[in-house]
């Protein structure tokens, strides 16, 4: 949402994902929950509100509609990408950040450190990111560039490069089988 934010007014705001923990009760909170359940949510809540208003805490805790009602960026709907299919979900990436779904649990995923992740990974998909572009690594591989949520110390200062256009059509780790992004 951030992204769509950023590419439709000019201003990069950093938005609450506390709120959504807190007040979206379609999803678990930090037990989980499905991007498309938080953006119906946020076009419902009118928006969501600043990082620095409602700070994350990393715990489950109930709502704070004092802090919830503030919102500062809002989206008008949210679109799926077709599953499976890595083509479209490219021509998405080339318009704007998507969310994707994907394996995070998996150690291949977790405990990368640098460069194009390859190999094995699961499909249990249990972790949200946002691929954000892709690219062709010197020795050829294909690549998508992802944004993780768990710092800069985790990966290439908070991303990772992940292998595209596998055999697979489900994409490495799933990313590709539940892409969608919000509409501004």
């Amino acid at each position: 949402m951030e992204g769509i934010v950023q590419l439709s007014t000019g201003k990069l705001i950093s938005l609450s994902e506390q709120e959504l923990v807190d007040c979206d009760t379609s999803d678990n909170g930090c037990g989980g929950g499905l991007m498309d359940n938080a953006f119906e949510f946020i076009v419902e809540n009118g928006g969501l509100t600043t990082e620095t208003n409602y700070p994350y805490t990393g715990t489950d805790g109930s709502c704070n509609s004092n802090r919830a009602s503030s919102s500062v960026a809002s989206i008008k709907g949210h679109e799926d990408v077709p599953a499976n299919d890595e083509v479209s979900l490219q021509k998405t990436v080339a318009a704007q950040p998507v969310s994707v779904a994907l394996d995070g649990g998996d150690d291949l995923f977790r405990f990368y450190k640098g460069g194009v992740l390859s190999g094995d990974c699961g499909t249990d998909l249990d972790h949200g990111v946002v691929a954000v572009g892709y690219g062709v690594a010197d020795h050829g591989t294909k690549f998508w560039v992802i944004k993780n949520s768990w710092g800069t110390s985790w990966g290439e200062d908070g991303y990772i490069r992940m292998e595209r256009d596998i055999a697979d059509k489900q994409g490495l780790c799933g990313l590709a089988m539940q892409p969608s992004y919000p509409t501004a």
